[in-house]
């Protein structure tokens, strides 16, 4: 994984910042295909108690391929009632877990996060999940640009 900016301090999150990545928008990440070029796709995400922001996947797609590959990424977190109210995280990966007990909760978790008034579709999702191998990803935010006002 190139890791260009390893001896980056992780960014602070301001107390309005973090309220926002706290809530359940959706994000768009984008990753470094093999070939030089961006590669965006949009994900469910959850931003720890650390202000790392969490990200997981079944594994074989290309974009946690890139992630393992190259770990700069760029997440863009919209809101999902104003699109014009966004903020954008530059960030490293800084953990990729391989271990299916951890990815398996990250990922149901995530459901959980994103369903929260439908448990029939969580149940189904978590069902599904449970069939593949999941990857989780957590991303140090090294540079955030807020759009909130």
């Amino acid at each position: 994984m190139t890791d260009t900016l390893a001896g980056a301090d992780a960014a602070r999150l301001d107390a309005p910042i973090r309220a926002f990545l706290r809530a359940p928008h959706f994000a768009t990440l984008a990753s470094i295909g093999p070939d030089g070029w961006p590669r965006a796709v949009v994900v469910w995400y959850r931003l720890d108690a650390d202000d790392r922001i969490v990200v997981n996947s079944r594994d074989g797609r290309r974009w946690p391929a890139d992630l393992r590959r190259d770990g700069r990424v760029f997440v863009a977190v919209t809101d999902r009632d104003d699109g014009r109210r966004w903020v954008g995280v530059r960030g490293l990966v800084e953990t990729v877990i391989d271990d299916q007990a951890t990815a398996q909760a990250d990922i149901a978790g995530l459901a959980r996060r994103y369903h929260p008034r439908e448990p029939a579709i969580v149940a189904t999702d978590v069902a599904r999940f449970r069939t593949e191998t999941r990857v989780s990803f957590r991303i140090r935010p090294v540079a955030v640009h807020p759009h909130l006002d």
